[in-house]
């Protein structure tokens, strides 16, 4: 069963607490901002590993720039998608002709 915090309630309706519960809501807040400065700082530690990661296979850390540059490999990767795509439909024509002279060459001339 979870635990009702009167404290807040009672803070927000306005009455007065007495210092054990003023002295329980300071230190609940402190652990709250050190973990949430702790959270910042590993935050920013990955973001400053995930911008060098950037520049080092990019050539930049730029987010405008890296969108841009996903956007050219999308549109370059859908290019290269429907050449292969045109040639494994060549192959397959070719094939079907071969397979089609070398059943009529196989049956012998038609009279």
């Amino acid at each position: 069963m979870a635990k009702t915090d009167n404290s807040a309630a009672a803070a927000a309706q306005g009455a007065w607490q007495d210092i054990e519960t003023l002295r329980q809501r300071y230190s609940r807040l402190e652990r709250k901002k050190i973990e949430t400065a702790a959270d910042l700082r590993n935050a920013e530690r990955q973001l400053d590993e995930l911008k060098q990661e950037a520049l080092a296979k990019y050539g930049t850390d730029d987010l405008a720039a890296l969108k841009a540059k996903l956007e050219e490999m999308k549109a370059e990767n859908e290019k290269k998608c429907r050449e292969y795509q045109q040639q494994l439909d060549q192959i397959e024509g070719d094939l079907a002709k071969v397979e089609q002279t070398f059943h009529q060459a196989a049956d012998g001339p038609q009279e």
